[in-house]
């Protein structure tokens, strides 16, 4: 939560460093010089010294400070006014002494404060010419007695006394954590195969520090990333922005589950908090949960959802192993768009289910394994609308649930109602990267494209390694910064067919074709597509771009006609491309005649932003589609 700004400055001279701030005379001193500083970087000087130790957040700083510039202007200069007092202060944005970055939420003070209520002697005092008579002997000695017993009372309250092995007063206060990350728990059962079981309970762990109401948490995707990291400790906290790092091992023999923690400082690699807990596996919610609460009393946070049923649900253990097992099916399945074992991971959560019919978890599970299909049905969508408005009365605390709800109703372009719920969701758990991702996702659909990046932003800060800005940046047409972004995603993941794809979408909509058709290529080898991969490439080679792209048409809908999969949206791109119209259209209706089987495919979602349809925009058919999905003109 942001502080609240004063309009008004502090009184006085702020002191720090060799710098002090006059506010009454609008002035910068260092060591008694002036220093050169402009109106824009004094006043954010101003609103970081009124709050020293806060984070004061970039849309407190617009309001304050550029309250009626756009959003573009705004950003430039901002980023330009810090730029500028960084210079003055000397300090650095790597390694700073004065303001902390905290990308793309705002800036900290973290040098230390003195004020004062007086003005500068040299500008504001009289040069005085009287002489003062020193006091007399006696009283002086009385003076200096009294001075010397004060100062010796104030090094006590620092150093601290020792009174029966107990430090008092001056007991070293821990650093503050503001943000966490949860490193993924090690498997110390000696089982290879039992690697699900200790990535489900981090993921558990992550979900409950999530509802922490002032503190930062960063997504499984990410942290999970560092599994078996050889990275350091400060490195990790670097590269996620973050203060603490919670690291531990799980060990599971017959029922019995011990978990061992420890909180870290992850700058400094200070050592903070360390526990061990032992319990019956019938109790393991109750047992993670306990790690929880302890964690959060060591970051002095408080739970915005102390009575969460997934935490204190006691559950069958068969049922829990079956929904841990369906999440590792699950996370495959979505990274590498594997439709076996996202059926495989519904099968479990269904079993998990059938024993323990009240077990929430379990419904948002087996809702997203019925998610993003390539050939999506009634049925399917039926049973994940059934499964997340389970979800959601078992546990009205689950923001995941809400993000599903708004899916669906997107889907059939209910936009405002999506965006109510997505917006529920968020306020549930303002730490979800998937919520504020949603949130973006719809937020652009409609065209409110800045709205839209600031959503993407806050996921992406979230979720780090993952990338959350590109379809955005797409849209907006910057795809040079979305082709950057995620070649970088796709060094960290070289197999996800997800990051390959959103690269071929950018290089078709910059116009690079032989980068297109090769990403396009390597998206479907790695979906077990080889085949169709060598045709692109050869096809290429031999009949350019244009031959291409109708290799791939032909494909698609032959995958269409054998019921392999149904993808409208790409195959309207593909003959857009090729400048067929007719039959985009074609494609385009199909996906509003059968939305109920648009899974991987965007359908019609993105109708109004696309740029790989913007040939088709003065087509008074598009004009149409647009009134029929209820997207502004």
């Amino acid at each position: 939560m942001s502080p609240v700004i004063r309009e008004s400055p502090p009184p006085g001279v702020v002191r720090f460093g060799e710098f002090e701030a006059d506010f009454r005379n609008g002035v910068v001193r260092k060591d008694g010089s002036r220093v050169k500083l402009q109106e824009q970087p004094f006043r954010i000087l101003q609103i970081l010294l009124d709050h020293p130790g806060e984070l004061v957040t970039r849309e407190e700083l617009q309001r304050q400070i550029w309250p009626s510039d756009t959003f573009v202007d705004f950003e430039k200069g901002l980023n330009n006014a810090i730029k500028r007092l960084r210079e003055a202060l000397g300090d650095s944005a790597d390694q700073p002494r004065f303001i902390e970055t905290h990308p793309k939420r705002g800036y900290r003070f973290i040098g230390s404060v003195m004020a004062t209520h007086g003005v500068h002697e040299a500008e504001n005092e009289a040069v005085r010419s009287d002489v003062i008579e020193p006091p007399p002997w006696g009283v002086l000695y009385k003076r200096l007695a009294v001075g010397a017993l004060i100062l010796l009372l104030l090094i006590a309250l620092l150093v601290g006394f020792n009174i029966g092995g107990k430090r008092f007063l001056g007991r070293e206060s821990a650093p503050p954590i503001r943000s966490l990350a949860v490193l993924p728990l090690q498997n110390l059962s000696g089982d290879p195969t039992q690697e699900y079981f200790s990535d489900g309970l981090t993921d558990a762990l992550i979900t409950d520090l999530a509802q922490l109401g002032t503190v930062k948490v960063i997504s499984r995707t990410s942290s999970m990333q560092y599994k078996q990291t050889k990275k350091s400790l400060p490195e990790i906290a670097h590269e996620l922005n973050v203060d603490g790092i919670i690291e531990g091992a799980v060990q599971r023999s017959g029922d019995r589950v011990r978990i061992t923690a420890q909180l870290v400082h992850g700058p400094s690699d200070k050592h903070l908090w360390a526990g061990s807990y032992e319990q019956d596996m019938h109790d393991i919610f109750a047992l993670e949960r306990e790690v929880t609460e302890e964690i959060t009393r060591q970051v002095r946070a408080k739970l915005r959802t102390p009575d969460s049923t997934l935490t204190r649900l006691p559950v069958n253990p068969k049922a829990l192993d079956l929904y841990l097992q369906g999440n590792h099916y699950l996370v495959t399945g979505e990274r590498h768009l594997d439709n076996e074992e996202k059926r495989k991971a519904g099968d479990y959560f269904q079993q998990a289910i059938d024993l323990e019919p009240d077990f929430a978890p379990a419904y948002i599970g087996l809702a997203n394994a019925h998610s993003d299909l390539p050939l999506g049905s009634k049925e399917d969508a039926a049973i994940r609308r059934t499964a997340a408005e389970k979800a959601f009365a078992l546990d009205a605390s689950s923001s995941d649930a809400l993000v599903i709800l708004g899916d669906i109703l997107r889907d059939e372009f209910d936009w405002p109602g999506a965006e109510q719920e997505y917006r529920k969701a968020v306020a549930l758990n303002p730490n979800s990267a998937a919520a504020h991702e949603a949130l973006a996702h719809l937020l652009g659909d409609t065209g409110r494209l800045d709205e839209a990046m600031r959503e993407a932003l806050l996921a992406q800060e979230l979720d780090p390694n993952e990338e959350h800005l590109d379809l955005i940046l797409e849209w907006r047409g910057d795809y040079d910064r979305a082709i950057e972004l995620d070649q970088k995603l796709a060094e960290i993941h070289p197999y996800d067919a997800i990051v390959r794809a959103e690269l071929y979408r950018c290089y078709l909509a910059k116009g690079a074709h032989q980068q297109a058709i090769e990403e396009l290529a390597r998206t479907v080898d790695i979906v077990g597509w080889s085949d169709i991969g060598s045709t692109l490439r050869h096809a290429f080679t031999t009949s350019g771009y244009p031959g291409a792209m109708k290799e791939w048409a032909k494909a698609l809908e032959q995958m269409q006609a054998t019921k392999q999969g149904f993808w409208p949206e790409h195959l309207a791109i593909t003959y857009t491309a090729i400048g067929d119209k007719d039959r985009a259209f074609y494609w385009l209706n199909q996906a509003y005649e059968h939305r109920e089987m648009v899974s991987h495919d965007w359908g019609l979602t993105i109708l109004k932003v696309d740029p790989l349809l913007a040939p088709l925009r003065s087509d008074p058919r598009f004009k149409d589609l647009l009134r029929r999905v209820g997207l502004p003109q």
